[in-house]
């Protein structure tokens, strides 16, 4: 337990900085506090996710009526899909799209689009932070260039809060090292959020693991949190509802480096909760400022290893996942070179959020194997007003259907 200190006594200070001085003056404390919503409003809100895995975890228990499902059953469960779609040659967003606009294929095979919402909705979001001492390590390689590490983690998460929340989004703060541990529950109060930033800018990581697969698997699917570092906590753990569990239009900004220390779940793991879960994850990868400056440096047996610096080929495969998160579940992954680059990718992030549509069909095909499906989204009955060729549709790519036991 005393490893854990110093991250739960920086959290229990989050109560105070909410009054201090440090707390923007757009921050409201007369919102309502709405991450874990209650049973009465679960029930009558179950978010459709379109994750069979979970679905089929369901059927098998018998359901506490006090507790919304994290999925329903198979015959009327959807499958949904947030795109978003621009100019490949402008980067311009297009917008004012209809229903009979889209059509979406699983497998090759089309399928009825039961479900269809336009980007009008506010967001509710998880903003999960790499809060490392791996991230101060490598910022004291660096010879002050990521000096301190941390910074270059929080300043995007910064900005995030300052500028992207806005009325009515629902965010959450989480922070990661060995666990990950909830800041802030799901809440509009832009006070809160900026006092748990200003506490993480203020202290120091704890531990030199950074689990992001068990991270990401947390913020998706919920599990016990520490109830120090929960609103509204009236016992010593509490249970943090995952995305799963929110009925209305969801991402995740991970702001990270991609690197996974210890997690108890592996990569192909990993990729399967992401890939099911139907949110989108936006990222901003950090480590790339790092491997830009000393790329000839990190080859095996060039005198980094000895202070715990992953080498370029672990950097890379980094990289990797990031991109293959982002793209599997129809975010986007921008790897940042210089500081100075954040505001523009905030902004991008924050016009592609803005503009998903929300898309649900039942699939057609009943088979319960366990195997991978692909989706496409096409965009059609645009006229000669654009050239399709020259749109990208931004979506997820597939989910793992379930699988009946034998």
């Amino acid at each position: 337990m005393k490893k854990n200190f110093p991250l739960i006594l920086m959290v229990v200070l989050i109560a105070s900085l909410a009054i201090g001085p440090l707390l923007l003056p757009e921050g409201n404390p007369a919102y309502a506090q709405a991450g874990r919503k209650s049973a009465e409003k679960q029930k009558k809100n179950p978010k459709a996710s379109g994750d069979p895995l979970e679905q089929e975890k369901q059927e098998e228990k018998k359901v506490d009526k006090t507790v919304p499902p994290a999925s329903i059953s198979i015959g009327t469960e959807l499958v949904n899909v947030e795109a978003v779609i621009y100019n490949k040659k402008t980067g311009g967003i297009l917008q004012g799209l209809k229903k009979e606009n889209f059509e979406i294929y699983e497998d090759g095979v089309k399928q009825d689009v039961e479900n269809f919402a336009t980007p009008d909705a506010p967001v509710t979001m998880v903003l999960l932070l790499e809060y490392s001492k791996l991230v101060d390590l490598l910022g004291s390689a660096t010879g002050g260039f990521f000096e301190p590490g941390r910074i270059e983690i929080l300043r995007p998460a910064y900005q995030f809060v300052n500028s992207f929340v806005q009325p009515k989004d629902f965010i959450s703060i989480v922070a990661y090292d060995i666990r990950p541990t909830p800041l802030v529950d799901f809440t509009d109060d832009k006070g809160k959020l900026m006092a748990a930033i200003n506490l993480l800018i203020r202290n120091n990581p704890a531990f030199s693991e950074s689990n992001l697969f068990d991270s990401l698997k947390f913020v998706l699917r919920g599990g016990v949190g520490d109830s120090v570092v929960l609103e509204d906590s009236k016992t010593e753990k509490t249970e943090y509802a995952g995305l799963y569990e929110v009925n209305s239009r969801t991402a995740i900004l991970l702001i990270a480096s991609g690197l996974d220390t210890f997690s108890k779940i592996n990569y192909d793991e990993a990729r399967k909760v992401v890939e099911n879960s139907g949110v989108p994850i936006y990222i901003i990868g950090t480590g790339n400022m790092f491997l830009k400056r000393y790329d000839q440096q990190l080859d095996p047996g060039r005198g980094l290893e000895m202070y715990g610096i992953p080498d370029r080929m672990t950097l890379l495969q980094a990289q990797n996942t990031l991109k293959t998160f982002a793209n599997s579940t129809g975010g986007q992954y921008f790897p940042v070179t210089f500081p100075g680059e954040i505001p523009s990718v905030m902004q991008s992030i924050s016009a592609l959020v803005r503009n998903m549509y929300s898309l649900g069909y039942a699939p057609s095909n009943t088979r319960r194997e366990g195997k991978r499906r692909k989706i496409q989204v096409k965009i059609v009955n645009l006229g000669d007003t654009i050239d399709p060729k020259l749109l990208v549709i931004q979506h997820r790519q597939s989910y793992v259907e379930a699988k009946d036991k034998k």
